[in-house]
């Protein structure tokens, strides 16, 4: 097989208010709406289109490992360690939910943040290689 998987273009996201969530993440998280009925609402960032999905109560794109710990599934990038402490500082001023800069034990450090639903996300100071060479970042 010569053709591969080239990107991820759309991410789900289960909400239980599309009015509300979408107006989150826009006023949050600087998301640009570009659709919105009462079933779904299409934002545009991070490089990618998010759909908030309207679901039931209790859902979440998070799991659990099989330590019991309660899991992320989506990280996004910032452009290093001052990018990551500085949204991180945005974050809590915009009275976003977040967890504290962690060190894993990899490179770049870490926080965790949750939209209005209890979705879990996470950031990373390290922009991917292929990111930063394709839009010339340094």
């Amino acid at each position: 097989m010569s053709e591969k998987l080239l990107r991820v273009g759309t991410t789900y996201i289960p909400v239980t208010n599309v009015e509300n969530s979408s107006e989150w993440y826009v006023n949050k998280l600087g998301a640009e709406l570009s659709y919105k009925d009462e079933d779904k609402a299409i934002l545009n960032f991070a490089n990618q289109s998010i759909f908030l999905v309207k679901s039931k109560e209790n859902q979440s794109s998070n799991f659990y490992d099989c330590y019991g710990i309660k899991r992320f599934s989506i990280t996004f990038e910032v452009n290093g360690l001052t990018a990551l402490k500085a949204i991180h500082r945005d974050f809590i001023v915009k009275e976003i939910r977040v967890g504290g800069i962690e060190n894993r034990g990899h490179s770049g450090r870490n926080f965790v943040f949750f939209d209005l639903d209890g979705n879990k996300f996470d950031v990373w100071s390290e922009l991917s290689p292929i990111f930063k060479e394709k839009y010339l970042i340094t």
